[in-house]
Protein backbone atom coordinates (compact mmCIF):
# COMPACT_ATOMS: atom_id res chain seq x y z
CA UNK A 1 0.00 0.00 0.00
CA UNK A 2 1.22 3.65 -1.40
CA UNK A 3 1.57 6.54 0.85
CA UNK A 4 -0.60 7.79 -1.95
CA UNK A 5 -3.14 5.21 -1.22
CA UNK A 6 -3.50 5.76 2.48
CA UNK A 7 -3.72 9.66 1.60
CA UNK A 8 -7.06 9.19 -0.41
CA UNK A 9 -8.28 6.41 2.07
CA UNK A 10 -7.93 10.01 4.82
CA UNK A 11 -9.70 12.09 2.96
CA UNK A 12 -11.84 9.61 1.15
CA UNK A 13 -12.61 7.65 4.63
CA UNK A 14 -13.38 11.32 6.49
CA UNK A 15 -16.06 12.09 3.88
CA UNK A 16 -17.60 8.19 4.39
CA UNK A 17 -17.80 8.63 7.51
CA UNK A 18 -18.83 12.34 7.45
CA UNK A 19 -22.44 10.99 5.48
CA UNK A 20 -22.78 7.54 7.42
CA UNK A 21 -23.22 9.39 10.48
CA UNK A 22 -25.11 12.31 9.34
CA UNK A 23 -28.48 10.74 9.51
CA UNK A 24 -28.08 9.65 13.27
CA UNK A 25 -26.68 13.19 14.66
CA UNK A 26 -27.94 13.64 18.02
CA UNK A 27 -29.09 10.23 18.15
CA UNK A 28 -28.32 8.28 21.50
CA UNK A 29 -25.83 5.71 21.39
CA UNK A 30 -26.87 2.33 19.13
CA UNK A 31 -29.02 3.20 16.87
CA UNK A 32 -26.74 2.31 14.05
CA UNK A 33 -26.90 -0.76 15.14
CA UNK A 34 -30.65 -0.79 15.63
CA UNK A 35 -31.32 0.65 11.89
CA UNK A 36 -28.67 -2.21 10.94
CA UNK A 37 -28.79 -5.28 13.14
CA UNK A 38 -25.97 -6.85 11.08
CA UNK A 39 -23.27 -3.81 11.83
CA UNK A 40 -22.96 -3.56 8.14
CA UNK A 41 -24.80 -0.53 7.49
CA UNK A 42 -25.52 1.87 4.18
CA UNK A 43 -25.45 5.52 3.38
CA UNK A 44 -28.76 5.59 4.06
CA UNK A 45 -29.90 9.35 4.42
CA UNK A 46 -32.17 11.31 6.77
CA UNK A 47 -32.64 13.84 9.15
CA UNK A 48 -32.32 16.23 6.00
CA UNK A 49 -29.59 14.85 4.13
CA UNK A 50 -29.80 12.79 1.07
CA UNK A 51 -28.02 8.81 0.87
CA UNK A 52 -24.23 9.92 0.68
CA UNK A 53 -25.05 13.67 1.41
CA UNK A 54 -22.00 14.96 3.32
CA UNK A 55 -21.89 17.86 5.69
CA UNK A 56 -19.88 20.58 6.62
CA UNK A 57 -17.42 18.58 8.18
CA UNK A 58 -16.47 17.67 4.37
CA UNK A 59 -17.57 20.90 2.76
CA UNK A 60 -14.64 22.94 4.94
CA UNK A 61 -12.38 19.64 4.07
CA UNK A 62 -12.96 20.52 0.36
CA UNK A 63 -12.71 24.16 0.87
CA UNK A 64 -9.07 24.22 2.43
CA UNK A 65 -7.77 21.43 0.18
CA UNK A 66 -8.70 24.07 -2.50
CA UNK A 67 -7.28 26.83 -1.63
CA UNK A 68 -3.91 24.78 -0.38
CA UNK A 69 -3.48 23.68 -4.19
CA UNK A 70 -4.87 27.08 -5.97
CA UNK A 71 -2.82 29.74 -3.59
CA UNK A 72 0.39 26.99 -3.49
CA UNK A 73 0.40 26.72 -0.11
CA UNK A 74 -0.77 27.81 3.29
CA UNK A 75 -2.81 31.17 2.87
CA UNK A 76 -4.87 31.54 5.77
CA UNK A 77 -6.94 34.94 4.76
CA UNK A 78 -7.99 32.78 1.71
CA UNK A 79 -9.11 29.90 3.52
CA UNK A 80 -10.93 32.32 5.97
CA UNK A 81 -12.43 33.85 2.92
CA UNK A 82 -13.50 30.58 1.41
CA UNK A 83 -15.23 29.97 4.62
CA UNK A 84 -16.92 32.83 4.93
CA UNK A 85 -18.83 32.83 1.28
CA UNK A 86 -19.45 29.10 2.49
CA UNK A 87 -20.93 30.69 5.82
CA UNK A 88 -22.84 33.11 3.78
CA UNK A 89 -24.41 30.95 1.39
CA UNK A 90 -26.70 29.32 4.44
CA UNK A 91 -25.03 25.49 3.93
CA UNK A 92 -27.96 23.06 5.52
CA UNK A 93 -24.97 22.41 8.69
CA UNK A 94 -22.68 24.55 10.35
CA UNK A 95 -21.52 24.64 13.79
CA UNK A 96 -22.98 27.66 15.96
CA UNK A 97 -19.15 29.06 17.05
CA UNK A 98 -18.14 28.69 13.54
CA UNK A 99 -21.00 30.13 12.45
CA UNK A 100 -20.42 33.38 14.67
CA UNK A 101 -16.83 33.75 13.83
CA UNK A 102 -17.25 33.34 10.51
CA UNK A 103 -20.15 36.07 9.99
CA UNK A 104 -19.35 38.38 12.77
CA UNK A 105 -17.80 40.45 10.18
CA UNK A 106 -14.20 40.79 12.36
CA UNK A 107 -11.10 40.08 10.36
CA UNK A 108 -9.53 36.69 9.41
CA UNK A 109 -6.65 36.72 12.35
CA UNK A 110 -9.37 38.52 14.77
CA UNK A 111 -12.37 36.93 14.02
CA UNK A 112 -11.66 33.74 16.86
CA UNK A 113 -9.58 35.30 19.52
CA UNK A 114 -12.44 37.93 19.82
CA UNK A 115 -15.79 35.30 19.92
CA UNK A 116 -13.37 33.71 22.66
CA UNK A 117 -12.60 36.35 24.63
CA UNK A 118 -16.66 37.17 24.46
CA UNK A 119 -18.21 33.17 24.80
CA UNK A 120 -15.34 31.58 26.81
CA UNK A 121 -15.58 28.71 24.81
CA UNK A 122 -14.22 27.39 22.04
CA UNK A 123 -13.19 24.13 21.90
CA UNK A 124 -15.61 22.65 19.39
CA UNK A 125 -14.64 19.22 17.17
CA UNK A 126 -15.63 21.38 14.12
CA UNK A 127 -11.81 22.28 13.57
CA UNK A 128 -11.18 18.40 14.04
CA UNK A 129 -13.73 17.52 11.13
CA UNK A 130 -12.39 18.99 8.26
CA UNK A 131 -8.56 18.33 8.70
CA UNK A 132 -8.22 15.78 5.93
CA UNK A 133 -7.01 17.60 3.41
CA UNK A 134 -4.75 20.28 5.49
CA UNK A 135 -3.20 16.90 7.28
CA UNK A 136 -2.47 14.81 3.47
CA UNK A 137 -1.00 17.94 2.18
CA UNK A 138 1.74 19.12 5.26
CA UNK A 139 2.30 15.38 5.71
CA UNK A 140 5.53 15.42 3.91
CA UNK A 141 6.90 17.94 5.73
CA UNK A 142 7.48 16.15 9.18
CA UNK A 143 6.20 16.27 12.68
CA UNK A 144 6.43 20.19 13.19
CA UNK A 145 5.42 21.77 10.68
CA UNK A 146 1.87 18.94 10.15
CA UNK A 147 1.17 20.26 13.40
CA UNK A 148 1.82 23.74 13.11
CA UNK A 149 -0.33 23.87 9.93
CA UNK A 150 -3.31 22.23 11.87
CA UNK A 151 -2.86 24.80 14.87
CA UNK A 152 -2.68 27.50 12.56
CA UNK A 153 -5.56 26.32 10.52
CA UNK A 154 -7.93 25.31 13.59
CA UNK A 155 -6.99 28.73 15.27
CA UNK A 156 -8.77 30.70 12.47
CA UNK A 157 -12.34 29.61 13.97
CA UNK A 158 -11.58 27.94 17.15
CA UNK A 159 -10.25 30.61 19.65
CA UNK A 160 -9.07 28.08 22.50
CA UNK A 161 -6.08 26.73 22.45
CA UNK A 162 -7.13 23.39 23.19
CA UNK A 163 -8.46 23.04 19.73
CA UNK A 164 -5.08 23.59 18.00
CA UNK A 165 -3.27 21.36 20.16
CA UNK A 166 -6.13 18.57 19.17
CA UNK A 167 -5.85 19.34 15.58
CA UNK A 168 -2.24 19.31 15.60
CA UNK A 169 -2.31 15.96 17.07
CA UNK A 170 -4.34 14.86 14.73
CA UNK A 171 -2.47 15.90 11.66
CA UNK A 172 0.08 13.94 13.42
CA UNK A 173 -1.74 10.51 13.67
CA UNK A 174 -2.53 10.73 9.69
CA UNK A 175 0.96 12.06 9.24
CA UNK A 176 2.80 9.27 10.57
CA UNK A 177 -0.43 6.47 9.46
CA UNK A 178 0.69 7.81 6.30
CA UNK A 179 4.28 6.71 6.60
CA UNK A 180 2.43 2.86 7.09
CA UNK A 181 3.19 3.57 10.99
CA UNK A 182 1.32 3.00 13.98
CA UNK A 183 -0.31 6.29 14.77
CA UNK A 184 -1.70 4.91 17.99
CA UNK A 185 2.70 3.97 18.83
CA UNK A 186 3.15 7.59 18.24
CA UNK A 187 1.12 9.30 21.06
CA UNK A 188 3.51 9.63 24.00
CA UNK A 189 6.19 11.46 21.42
CA UNK A 190 3.08 13.76 19.71
CA UNK A 191 2.16 14.50 23.56
CA UNK A 192 5.22 16.01 24.35
CA UNK A 193 4.94 18.47 21.18
CA UNK A 194 1.77 20.00 23.02
CA UNK A 195 1.47 23.22 25.06
CA UNK A 196 2.63 22.06 28.62
CA UNK A 197 -0.98 23.36 30.16
CA UNK A 198 -3.06 21.28 27.46
CA UNK A 199 -0.63 17.85 28.17
CA UNK A 200 -2.49 15.88 30.63
CA UNK A 201 -6.26 17.05 29.50
CA UNK A 202 -5.38 15.42 26.18
CA UNK A 203 -3.19 12.80 27.49
CA UNK A 204 -6.24 11.47 29.62
CA UNK A 205 -8.19 10.73 26.58
CA UNK A 206 -5.38 9.23 24.26
CA UNK A 207 -4.49 6.64 26.70
CA UNK A 208 -5.48 2.90 25.66
CA UNK A 209 -7.75 2.49 28.82
CA UNK A 210 -9.99 5.32 27.91
CA UNK A 211 -12.96 5.11 26.43
CA UNK A 212 -16.27 6.95 25.13
CA UNK A 213 -17.72 7.27 28.46
CA UNK A 214 -15.13 7.83 30.36
CA UNK A 215 -15.78 11.30 28.63
CA UNK A 216 -16.35 14.52 31.03
CA UNK A 217 -18.17 16.77 27.90
CA UNK A 218 -20.82 15.96 25.37
CA UNK A 219 -18.11 14.42 21.82
CA UNK A 220 -18.94 17.99 20.03
CA UNK A 221 -15.79 18.88 22.13
CA UNK A 222 -12.13 18.06 21.11
CA UNK A 223 -11.23 15.64 23.44
CA UNK A 224 -13.90 13.40 23.24
CA UNK A 225 -14.41 13.35 19.67
CA UNK A 226 -10.55 12.96 19.42
CA UNK A 227 -10.07 10.38 22.14
CA UNK A 228 -13.48 8.02 20.43
CA UNK A 229 -11.78 8.38 16.83
CA UNK A 230 -8.72 7.56 18.84
CA UNK A 231 -10.54 4.32 20.83
CA UNK A 232 -12.25 3.06 17.26
CA UNK A 233 -9.76 2.55 16.06
CA UNK A 234 -7.93 1.06 18.62
CA UNK A 235 -10.35 -1.64 19.22
CA UNK A 236 -11.50 -2.55 15.92
CA UNK A 237 -9.79 -4.49 12.71
CA UNK A 238 -10.88 -2.72 9.96
CA UNK A 239 -12.47 0.70 8.12
CA UNK A 240 -15.88 -0.65 8.16
CA UNK A 241 -16.11 -1.43 12.00
CA UNK A 242 -13.95 1.64 13.00
CA UNK A 243 -17.05 3.47 11.37
CA UNK A 244 -19.52 1.44 12.55
CA UNK A 245 -18.51 1.44 16.20
CA UNK A 246 -17.91 5.56 16.14
CA UNK A 247 -21.68 6.24 14.05
CA UNK A 248 -22.80 3.44 17.17
CA UNK A 249 -21.68 6.18 19.76
CA UNK A 250 -24.05 8.19 19.26
CA UNK A 251 -24.18 12.02 19.49
CA UNK A 252 -22.14 13.94 17.69
CA UNK A 253 -22.20 11.09 15.06
CA UNK A 254 -21.15 12.97 11.73
CA UNK A 255 -18.03 14.90 13.35
CA UNK A 256 -16.53 11.53 15.13
CA UNK A 257 -17.09 9.47 12.54
CA UNK A 258 -15.21 11.75 10.06
CA UNK A 259 -12.51 12.00 12.33
CA UNK A 260 -12.41 8.21 12.59
CA UNK A 261 -12.70 7.78 8.84
CA UNK A 262 -9.47 9.82 8.65
CA UNK A 263 -7.84 7.62 10.73
CA UNK A 264 -8.98 4.72 9.95
CA UNK A 265 -8.92 5.43 6.06
CA UNK A 266 -4.79 6.80 6.40
CA UNK A 267 -4.45 2.82 8.39
CA UNK A 268 -6.45 0.81 6.14
CA UNK A 269 -5.67 2.64 2.74
CA UNK A 270 -8.71 3.56 0.58
CA UNK A 271 -9.18 0.21 -0.73
CA UNK A 272 -10.54 -0.94 2.75
CA UNK A 273 -13.52 1.69 1.98
CA UNK A 274 -16.64 -0.34 0.69
CA UNK A 275 -18.10 0.24 -2.67
CA UNK A 276 -21.19 0.94 -1.32
CA UNK A 277 -20.47 3.72 0.51
CA UNK A 278 -18.69 5.48 -2.11
CA UNK A 279 -21.07 4.96 -5.14
CA UNK A 280 -23.40 7.30 -3.69
CA UNK A 281 -21.32 9.74 -1.99
CA UNK A 282 -21.60 13.17 -3.18
CA UNK A 283 -20.19 16.95 -1.42
CA UNK A 284 -22.39 19.67 -2.56
CA UNK A 285 -20.21 23.25 -1.71
CA UNK A 286 -22.95 25.98 -1.27
CA UNK A 287 -21.30 29.34 -2.18
CA UNK A 288 -18.98 27.70 -5.52
CA UNK A 289 -21.57 28.05 -7.94
CA UNK A 290 -23.32 24.68 -7.47
CA UNK A 291 -20.13 22.45 -7.47
CA UNK A 292 -21.20 19.00 -6.21
CA UNK A 293 -17.62 17.06 -5.76
CA UNK A 294 -18.04 13.05 -6.12
CA UNK A 295 -15.94 9.80 -4.44
CA UNK A 296 -14.03 10.64 -7.71
CA UNK A 297 -13.45 14.14 -7.27
CA UNK A 298 -12.40 13.30 -3.79
CA UNK A 299 -9.48 10.82 -5.10
CA UNK A 300 -8.42 13.52 -7.26
CA UNK A 301 -8.04 16.14 -4.78
CA UNK A 302 -6.45 13.87 -2.08
CA UNK A 303 -4.09 12.88 -5.05
CA UNK A 304 -3.24 16.48 -6.03
CA UNK A 305 -2.05 17.42 -2.80
CA UNK A 306 0.36 14.74 -2.29
CA UNK A 307 2.21 15.53 -5.53
CA UNK A 308 0.42 19.02 -7.25
CA UNK A 309 1.19 21.40 -4.42
CA UNK A 310 3.67 23.67 -4.10
CA UNK A 311 6.03 23.66 -0.92
CA UNK A 312 5.97 27.60 -0.29
CA UNK A 313 3.49 28.96 2.19
CA UNK A 314 2.24 31.91 0.67
CA UNK A 315 0.95 35.35 2.31
CA UNK A 316 0.50 32.96 5.58
CA UNK A 317 0.14 34.36 8.66
CA UNK A 318 -1.02 33.74 12.21
CA UNK A 319 -3.62 34.40 14.61
CA UNK A 320 -3.10 35.63 17.70
CA UNK A 321 -2.91 33.76 20.57
CA UNK A 322 -5.89 34.01 22.77
CA UNK A 323 -5.42 32.27 26.60
CA UNK A 324 -6.51 28.74 25.84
Amino acid sequence: MTPSDRAVGAVLGSAVGDALGAPFEFGPAGMFRTRFPDGAGELCGGGGWDPGEATDDTQMAVLVGESLLERGGLDLPDVFARFRRWAAADPKDIGLLTERVLLGGEPWDLAAALDFQVEGRGAGNGCLMRASTSAVHFAPRGRTATMEAGRRLAALTHGDRAAWEGTALLHELVRVALLGEDPLAVIPDALAELAPRHRERWATVLTPGWRPEDATEFNGAVWPCLGSAVWALRTTGTFEDALVAAVDLGGDTDTVAAVTGMLAGAVHGAGAIPDRWTATLHVPLPGFGGRVLDADGLRVLALALVTGSSPGDRRAGRPGEPAG
